[in-house]
């Protein structure tokens, strides 16, 4: 299956900026073969680690985790950037390469009971994830692990969520 995903995944030069190369996967996402794949291989995941509902990181995130919700037959559960959701959210700030981010979620979506998948497309230094995983169990609801369709394993953002992780598996389905 990783020969599937992997040669659906652009590598596009110099953007967003230089020196960069960008991993585009809407190729991947406009084959049904692949997406279907790469769904039942999250899909799996879940029901692997007991989760009861997945988050999904934005914005990428989105594409990934809600039909992995729907497959798991689990609730889907966004984290947006800051000022995104309507109501009252709990939020988390977090560091950037330059300057600060921050996340929210509707803390009531999460329960004591949830054990929580976090999906995205792409672990890079960590930071977004780092920050959802403490927004999670400051919601309440325990991290069932960390789901990526791709590591950027030159950038350590495995190394840098272990103390986050707490434990909890995070599994990629591909490392470049």
């Amino acid at each position: 299956m990783s020969g599937l995903l992997a040669d659906r995944i652009r590598d596009v030069p110099d953007y967003p900026k230089p020196g960069v190369v960008f991993k585009d996967i809407t190729p991947l996402l406009a084959d049904p073969v692949a997406f279907g794949a790469l769904t039942d291989a999250l899909a799996e995941l879940c029901a692997r680690y007991g989760a009861t509902k997945v988050v999904g990181l934005e914005a990428r995130g989105f594409i990934l985790a809600a039909p992995v919700a729907v497959r798991a037959g689990l609730g889907f559960v966004p984290v947006r950037k800051a000022g995104k959701l309507p109501g009252a959210t709990l939020g988390q700030a977090y560091e950037l390469e330059y300057g600060t981010a921050e996340i929210e979620i509707h803390a009531e979506d999460l329960t004591p009971e949830d054990r929580i998948m976090v999906i995205d497309d792409v672990l890079a230094t960590g930071g977004t994830a780092e920050a959802s995983l403490a927004l999670i169990r400051r919601a309440g609801a325990e991290v069932a692990g960390l789901a990526v369709l791709m590591e950027l394993g030159f950038l350590e953002g495995r190394k840098r969520l272990e103390p986050a992780l707490s434990g909890a598996p995070l599994e990629a389905l591909l490392t470049v």
